[in-house]
């Protein structure tokens, strides 16, 4: 995929400004609080449906200004002369939005979502390792969303069916009412574990050697998938029947795919909570660009990748083995630093400039 143009209005500090970023790598320099950090979070938000820095109402839009908006347009496989161009707005509130894709009204946000992938490393990216499972099972579901076409409705089928429970839960609800959900729901979610667990599998075979070329004190070995359940022991439908008690107590469903996670292994590590920020935040960024990569390999293009303040997450040993990496891909890359770093004068890199709320190209 190709960023051809972005456009923001009334987002953080932007009025209105345009970006035509350059194919392969892109570096966006400018002071601490200049805007740059925004183009990368107005693209996460088309790509998401946040920024990584949090929601809508949580600072994106313009102070005074009732909305924002974000205009991409982009082209899929650049390999393909005949490729059509793609365009989607989002117009949001923070409480309301409205979004068009190629010309079309979008009902779901999801739908605009899934047409631009954008696979972003920031500084708050360590919390894919120690964070929540939520961070975990969303990075699951953002490829699967993208590289099997049918998996959104898998996911939504299993979303509703966890509602209705829940809801039946809380009620009192009657067992056959609830035998019926538990049937929908462990169905569904045996499906979605599938394939949940196939994808780290195959991210796995990526991720372990391309740690050992970034970060070879690593010392990553595997991925571990966690499925939600005891699930070696009984199916879902089971393991939700005996747990029926206990979840009316709790008022909601204990088990599941929605509880699922995933946690690397290491060599010589105990465990993620040995980790120290740093090989954490390393370890992330080996499993976002593997998920890049294997993105690259079952659909033919390259997502967008987009790395915010990069100088300043990594070290100068670790920033020249990702940018030889990542060069040695197709992708269209976006970095952005207070200062271009020297290490990428070498792959000779289209250069902006961010400043009074506009941005520049630097010959």
């Amino acid at each position: 995929m190709l960023i051809n143009r972005l456009a923001l209005h009334r987002f953080r500090r932007f009025d209105s400004v345009e970006w035509a970023p350059a194919p392969g790598l892109n570096v966006v320099v400018g002071d601490n609080g200049a805007g740059k950090t925004s183009l990368l979070e107005a693209l996460h938000l088309m790509a998401y449906g946040r920024s990584f820095r949090g929601r809508v109402r949580d600072g994106l839009v313009r102070q005074g200004a009732e909305d924002l908006e974000v205009f991409v347009e982009w082209q899929e496989h650049l390999e393909d002369p005949s490729a059509r161009k793609r365009r989607a707005g989002l117009r949001h509130s923070g409480q309301s939005w409205r979004g068009r894709l190629d010309g079309q009204d979008v009902q779901q946000l999801g739908n605009l979502c899934a047409a631009l992938a954008v696979v972003t490393f920031e500084p708050g990216s360590h919390a894919l390792i120690s964070g929540s499972g939520e961070t975990r099972r969303r990075f699951m579901d953002w490829a699967l969303f993208h590289v099997e076409p049918d998996f959104l409705q898998l996911w939504r089928r299993y979303s509703r069916a966890l509602k209705q429970r829940n809801a039946l839960l809380k009620q009192g609800g009657a067992a056959a009412s609830l035998d019926a959900w538990d049937r929908e729901l462990g169905e569904s979610g045996e499906l979605l574990t599938l394939r949940r667990r196939a994808y780290l599998e195959r991210l796995q075979e990526k991720a372990v050697p391309l740690a050992a070329n970034i970060a070879p004190g690593l010392g990553l070995q595997g991925l571990m998938f966690q499925p939600g359940w005891r699930r070696h022991e009984v199916p879902l439908a089971d393991a939700l029947l005996l747990s029926r008690e206990r979840d009316r107590q709790y008022g909601y469903t204990s088990v599941g795919p929605h509880r699922a996670d995933w946690v690397p292994e290491f060599l010589e590590l105990p465990g993620t909570q040995a980790l120290s920020r740093g090989q954490a935040k390393l370890t992330a960024l080996a499993c976002l660009l593997a998920q890049a990569e294997d993105f690259a390999d079952q659909r033919g293009e390259w997502p967008v990748i987009a790395l915010d303040d990069l100088a300043s997450e990594l070290d100068r040993h670790h920033q020249q083995r990702v940018l030889a990496r990542l060069v040695a891909g197709q992708a269209q890359v976006l970095i952005t630093a207070t200062e271009a770093p020297a290490l990428l004068e070498a792959w000779t890199p289209a250069r902006f400039h961010v400043e009074h709320g506009q941005i520049t190209a630097i010959a």
